[in-house]
């Protein structure tokens, strides 16, 4: 259809969207018109009314859709109907009065400060090019708290050990750039060292034993596989790695908008997520120095 083609464009080209992103999008559409045509008979987008939406809701619940993924494509329709006020084919969207399903809150907890350095520590002084190059992505993962995608499109380029900064590509191809603690340089240096000597048929930073790019369930497996064996934790990824770098720096008193900027959100409320985990933290502190807690 027109419309979809033109919508998943404006996400393409105007809004700067991932593929990953732009595909989920257009099958939540697919699986909704594909719907109209099975119960209504219609597959005109721009007549759709709530009635039809909320019954298309109650059939993905009547499936055991869970209501986070049903609140995901909701997503779906409701940024497609702005899209499609914007072009004036629409003057109001069908989902203005819709409120999300409730959804129970899950709280990822990140890898503490031991669980880290075990994982390091299974690693050990092994000098061959996959060890040092896992070693590399852990520590870098949680050193920077950069996103797994953005670990697998870094560049050597964008590795600046004179200025001891990596510069990242985003979402949205948003640039930034992240301080290189000292700790971890050495270990850059020793990576970038044999890396050199492996392969140079490959500008990434991270390749794998084939000398291709490196792949999101690649660096999955590895973070799983090291932490497995440290972490009783029910989740181990690279975004828990994301989760311990943002917790951390709050937990020792980092500006919210400091660490905003180094996860490279777009808003401020994308960051409070991880103050969650600092509670507990500052309870205790509140506890230690406030005059009446030993009362």
């Amino acid at each position: 259809m027109q419309l979809i083609q033109s919508f998943l464009e404006y996400l393409s080209l105007e809004k700067k969207y991932s593929k990953h992103t732009i595909v989920a999008y257009k099958t939540d559409l697919k699986l909704f018109v594909n719907f109209l045509e099975e119960e209504f008979e219609d597959t005109n987008l721009t007549k759709v009314n709530y009635s039809q939406i909320r019954s298309w809701i109650v059939f993905l619940v009547a499936k055991k859709i869970t209501n986070k993924t049903i609140n995901r494509k909701i997503s779906s329709l409701k940024t497609f109907y702005k899209f499609l006020m914007r072009l004036k084919e629409i003057k109001e969207t069908p989902l203005q009065k819709h409120k999300a399903l409730k959804t129970p809150k899950r709280v990822n907890v990140p890898f503490n400060n031991k669980e880290i350095e075990k994982a390091l520590n299974i690693i050990g002084e092994n000098n061959d090019f996959i060890s040092i190059r896992n070693k590399m992505i852990i520590e870098l993962l949680y050193a920077t708290g950069i996103r797994r995608n953005e670990l697998i499109t870094l560049q050597i380029k964008d590795i600046d050990l004179e200025q001891q900064v990596i510069k990242v590509l985003g979402k949205r191809d948003k640039e930034r750039y992240i301080p290189l603690l000292k700790s971890i340089q050495k270990t850059m240096k020793e990576y970038l060292k044999i890396r050199k000597e492996y392969s140079q048929q490959n500008d990434y930073l991270f390749i794998t034993k084939k000398e291709k790019k490196m792949y999101g369930t690649l660096v999955y497996r590895i973070i799983k596989h090291y932490f497995s064996a440290v972490s009783s934790k029910v989740k181990k990824s690279p975004h828990i790695l994301r989760h311990a770098f943002a917790t951390h720096l709050l937990n020792e008193g980092a500006d919210l908008n400091a660490v905003k900027e180094l996860l490279g959100h777009a808003s401020l409320a994308s960051t409070q997520v991880y103050t969650n985990s600092s509670l507990s933290k500052i309870k205790q502190t509140y506890n230690q120095a406030h005059p009446r807690s030993k009362k």
